[in-house]
């Protein structure tokens, strides 16, 4: 029986839908949703314009790192450095500012150091096959080590003559009443969703996460590919760190403290597979913001914030648990 054209794009569009409904990233999707409407009828304050727009804007930061860590778990790796990446960049971006340099100069000299960075994790880790893990979290170490050298260690909150337009960049609305961050971070998912479907690139980035040393033999550029991830991840944690200075007005040698776990987890509740292959850049948006949302309802329903670790540690083993339970059925 001949098969038409629209009768193929229906079967392909069928297909893409269960998978979409059998995969981790539906069902923590599902798990956000939940708890937004448990919350709004459990609490008079979580449905309010206010704390949604906190939200929205607070899950940002972590949402835009998470889409260039997934990168990086898609190919097999881990980077645990872009906390750190995102307090030297924001203090390289604060102080050349303070120093009278403008806007311009400021985001040129923090998105040139986090290239810089980038790069050296890449290269080691690629060319010298030095353990992800290891190069990561020595970085880690000496990104945040040169803010403090570059800061002196004090705090920065006088940005030079554009000053009011740095604030402007990472706490104005300009379109619709968005907040700028929420806006900044759709137009990187969107492009990074189109880098990992639709590009050579992506294609590369997954070949090598399923099977490296196939995808060598194949003809990928290998070494390169895993370079320029790197160089992604901390440029997306330099971008975070730019936003997130013109949202809080100041700089401290402690912002983005602890956050690459706060990054890791989003990307691995979303879907990313920590042995490499999978991930989506749909799946970092929603696992930042089931983060957000326990972050959030804590203080709401009157719970220590000191159990945020816990939920959130709990999230990672369950995704965990889900994919090995997934894999172990399409085994059989």
């Amino acid at each position: 029986m001949a098969v038409t054209l629209d009768q193929t794009i229906a079967q392909r569009e069928r297909s893409r839908l269960s998978e979409f409904v059998g995969s981790q990233t539906f069902w923590v999707l599902i798990a956000v949703v939940l708890a937004c409407i448990f919350l709004s009828f459990a609490t008079d304050s979580f449905a309010t314009a206010k704390n949604l727009y906190n939200i929205t804007r607070n899950v940002t930061f972590v949402a835009i790192i998470a889409l260039g860590m997934t990168l990086v778990i898609i190919t097999g790796g881990i980077d645990l450095s872009v906390g750190s990446v995102l307090c030297l960049c924001s203090m390289v971006l604060a102080v050349t500012m303070n120093a009278g340099y403008s806007i311009e100069v400021g985001i040129a000299a923090a998105i040139g150091t986090a290239l810089v960075v980038g790069a050296f994790n890449g290269v080691m880790i690629a060319y010298l096959d030095f353990p992800p893990f290891v190069v990561t979290l020595g970085m880690l170490s000496i990104a945040r080590s040169l803010a403090m050298v570059a800061s002196n260690n004090t705090v920065v909150f006088q940005f030079g003559p554009d000053h009011d337009q740095l604030l402007a960049l990472g706490g104005g609305a300009w379109f619709l009443g968005i907040a700028n961050p929420v806006l900044y971070m759709v137009i990187l998912a969107l492009l990074t969703g189109f880098v990992l479907r639709w590009t050579r690139f992506g294609r590369y980035v997954f070949a090598i996460g399923g099977n490296e040393h196939a995808a060598t033999l194949t003809g990928v550029p290998v070494r390169r590919i895993k370079v320029a991830v790197y160089m992604i991840s901390a440029l997306s944690a330099g971008i975070a760190g730019i936003v997130q200075t013109g949202w809080l007005g100041a700089v401290t040698t402690n912002i983005g403290a602890g956050m690459e776990l706060q990054v890791i987890a989003a990307a691995v509740i979303g879907g990313a597979n920590l042995a490499g292959g999978v991930g989506t850049a749909f799946g970092a948006l929603v696992g930042a913001a089931l983060i957000e949302v326990i972050r959030n309802s804590l203080g709401l329903l009157g719970i220590n914030a000191f159990w945020q670790g816990t939920f959130i540690g709990g999230a990672i083993v369950l995704a965990v648990l889900f994919d090995r339970i997934r894999n172990f059925r399409q085994s059989e």
